[in-house]
């Protein structure tokens, strides 16, 4: 792939950031930066842009992904945002404005498989593989690949 995604991860448990950052790299993108809340989201500079964005509803010091979520649409606008979370029901139906879902326990190939599809969908939408199962997709989806292919 020729494309190269730049991608954040918001995630409190080290070691799953840690292993979203390897299964980003495996698949030829690159990690601008991590986070474990709101707070250090809020403290990265607003250049960072990433056009694909990771992100855990529970997360450190009493912060949540929701909240994450909105500041994200509010600085970098362009940027997907999928949640992955083993808290799939604490998800409003509208996703808050965010793009996908990952359910935790996931699978390096199930991960692997939704950056795939989102990179392809990302630079020429919309994608032309089809959705893995792993990414459940949000009624945000499809507009915005309407809307950029449009």
């Amino acid at each position: 792939m020729t494309n190269t995604m730049n991608v954040l991860i918001v995630e409190d448990e080290m070691l799953l950031a840690m292993d979203i950052e390897a299964m980003v790299e495996d698949s030829g993108h690159r990690v601008l930066a991590e986070a474990a809340s709101l707070q250090e989201v809020e403290a990265l500079p607003d250049s960072l842009n990433p056009q694909l964005a990771f992100v855990d509803i529970h997360l450190a010091h009493d912060s949540n992904g929701l909240d994450v979520c909105r500041y994200i649409r509010t600085h970098w606008p362009d940027a997907l945002i999928v949640f992955v979370t083993a808290n799939v029901s604490k998800i409003p139906a509208d996703f808050s404005g965010a793009h996908g879902v990952i359910a935790k326990p996931f699978s390096h190939a199930g991960v692997v498989n939704a950056i795939n599809y989102l990179a392809n969908g990302m630079f020429d939408p919309p994608p032309s593989i089809p959705r893995p199962a792993s990414l459940i997709a949000s009624p945000n989806l499809e507009p915005r690949w309407a809307k950029a292919a449009g």
